[in-house]
């Protein structure tokens, strides 16, 4: 009959129970997979699918009580880096929604807005198209699957019972900024193009001031404005393939894998 000790049996949920909560929190808050759009139940299956094969291949991991402080400490460390993780990533996704959010009031459609199934809030039409066109650049540049290697290799890099720093988050914290002023490289060519059609509409109204300029000028600077987002999609892919780079290296360096 097969005996399991006290000591034993705590090292063998230990190995696969913090395996799990480091995926699950890199699951649940990481773009695509940790939206609305998937249920909980199948996000679960998949973290524990990816744990039964993650756990075997990982270093050592220490042998604590179970119910001791240090277990609780290690466990809350292991949400904390896979939600450090997740969050690294929406960043990416962040940036052209909110590259859509100032396209879409400077065209005028900022007063069009739609619920956004993943996130569960309402945006902006412009925003919600940039973000169907980011997700699907993501899944098919194989980007989750950059992130599931990721995170494997962060049980090497930052195995688990090491004791964090805060210069382990700071490259994250440093990228706040990173955010708005993408956006705005995203949005500058169809703001500057909608910044002259306005001011052209300023010249005339000045030069004929008995021209209704309100009634022809909503109707002119949103058909502008349909065809510069045209001609700004022709280039987002480059674009994307520049801020994803940025995003996968910032993911790395995060959990010191180079």
């Amino acid at each position: 009959m097969l005996e399991l000790s006290s000591a034993e049996l705590s090292r063998w949920v230990a190995s696969y129970l913090w395996v799990l909560f480091r995926i699950a929190s890199v699951l649940m808050t990481m773009p695509v997979f940790g939206t609305q759009l998937v249920p909980t139940r199948i996000r679960l299956y998949f973290a524990l699918a990816l744990t039964l094969l993650v756990a075997p291949q990982i270093p050592e991991v220490p042998t604590l009580d179970a119910l001791s402080l240090s277990t609780w400490v290690i466990i809350a460390e292991q949400i904390l880096i896979g939600a450090a993780m997740g969050f690294s990533l929406q960043l990416l996704f962040q940036v052209h929604v909110l590259a859509g959010q100032i396209v879409a009031m400077q065209m005028g459609l900022g007063f069009a807005s739609m619920n956004d199934p993943s996130m569960g809030i309402s945006v902006a039409v412009v925003a919600q198209v940039f973000t169907m066109l980011v997700t699907l650049l993501f899944l098919a540049m194989n980007g989750h699957l950059v992130v599931v290697e990721v995170l494997v290799e962060s049980f090497t890099t930052l195995p688990i019972g090491e004791t964090l720093a805060v210069t382990d988050f700071e490259a994250l914290v440093y990228r706040f900024s990173w955010v708005m002023a993408s956006a705005i490289l995203i949005g500058l060519p169809a703001i500057t193009a909608l910044l002259i059609v306005n001011l052209s509409f300023g010249v005339m109204m000045r030069a004929a001031p008995q021209l209704n300029i309100f009634s022809i000028g909503f109707p002119l600077t949103l058909v502008f404005g349909l065809f510069i987002l045209w001609v700004l999609l022709s280039n987002v892919l480059g674009q994307y393939q520049e801020l994803a780079a940025n995003a996968l290296v910032w993911l790395r360096a995060l959990v010191r894998a180079g």
